[in-house]
């Protein structure tokens, strides 16, 4: 088949990221054509908004997207693009596998869980409020419905994807209305999976148990602050966010990315590692039905890191971003 997909490339590292994994998707012969679009400091030069129309009408149109990473002000500024792409999409679960890769030694050997996290409401849904001088409240929202999908989501992932055990995280100890709501959901998804394990936890409790034992964790699902501080927290685990990709799905469309920063220090020095955008592109090929070409990618991609002599800076190397894209497609 041949594809129709946008493609945003991103700031900073992220035009040579997204070039090395379109690169290699056409190495692997998958037949795609490119509709380019923009988001974050450069949409805002040229639109006035981080997302404009005409990226949503593209994505839209093609359905799927592969996204590179964009620069987002603390603290102030224009509001991330990440967000509003999220919501303006109802993109509402975001995919977070976290493995063990070959050739990386790290601190456990026996990492392979998934986050999945609620990906449009909760702290991210932007109601802050300034009250008086010095005081600022920020609303955490937390719906019936967002909480079931993503509930449902995490139950299906976990029985097509065939694993064994769903855990919910949660503060509902003392958010007892908006984490109790999501667990009351949560658990009302459970009783329809009675071939699935499942258990709960706190989220203090899980940043703990995490760095204690990883291996006792499956796939993890919670709400939207949480998913974004677990999922870093759990790419620590394996490697660090240049190794780990991310998808976000929604009932209509899905955006592939990797889950690291744009890096402006090093943009344009052929030092960034693109195998999260890699990986990302082959959870893409995953999401299309091209199992055989994103297995190819996937393992070529293993057979570098096994072998160890190319590798970028951030792995313990010297090679640039082309020369580990060079080696994969050479693997391919």
């Amino acid at each position: 088949m041949n594809y129709h997909i946008t493609l945003i490339e991103g700031d900073g590292i992220g035009p040579e990221v997204m070039g090395s994994a379109v690169e290699i998707l056409d190495a692997s012969g998958v037949d795609i054509r490119w509709d380019k679009a923009i988001v974050g400091q450069e949409a805002v030069d040229k639109f006035g908004e981080t997302v404009p129309e005409d990226t949503i009408n593209s994505i839209k149109k093609t359905k799927v997207a592969l996204k590179g990473p964009v620069t987002t002000p603390v603290g102030k500024g224009f509001r991330s693009a990440n967000v509003s792409l999220r919501q303006k999409l109802n993109l509402s679960a975001c995919i977070r596998p976290v493995i063990n890769l070959p050739g990386i030694v790290t601190r456990y050997q026996n990492v392979d869980l998934v986050v999945v996290r609620e990906n449009t409401e909760g702290l991210y849904s932007g109601l802050e409020h300034q009250v008086v001088e010095g005081v600022v409240t920020s609303l955490k929202v937390i719906s019936r419905n967002a909480c079931n999908a993503i509930g449902r989501f995490a139950f299906d992932y976990c029985r097509n994807h065939g694993r064994r055990k769903v855990t919910a995280v949660h503060k509902a100890a003392v958010m007892k209305k908006s984490d109790g709501l999501f667990l009351e959901e949560i658990r009302k998804i459970a009783a329809k999976y009675p071939f699935i394990e499942y258990d709960e936890v706190a989220i203090d409790n899980l940043s703990m148990q995490l760095v204690t034992d990883p291996s006792q964790f499956d796939l993890l699902v919670m709400g939207n602050l949480y998913g974004d501080i677990i999922s870093d927290l759990t790419s620590g685990l394996v490697g660090g966010l240049g190794v780990v990709p991310g998808a976000n799905i929604g009932k209509d469309y899905a955006v592939f990315e990797p889950v690291h920063g744009s890096a402006p220090d090093i943009a344009g020095k052929d030092l960034a590692n693109p195998l999260a955008a890699v990986l990302s592109a082959v959870l893409m090929l995953e999401y299309l039905g091209e199992h055989a070409a994103g297995n190819r990618i996937r393992d070529a991609a293993y057979k570098v890191l096994e072998e160890g002599k190319v590798r970028t800076g951030d792995l313990g190397g010297k090679s640039g971003t082309k020369e580990f894209t060079r080696a994969i497609i050479e693997s391919l």
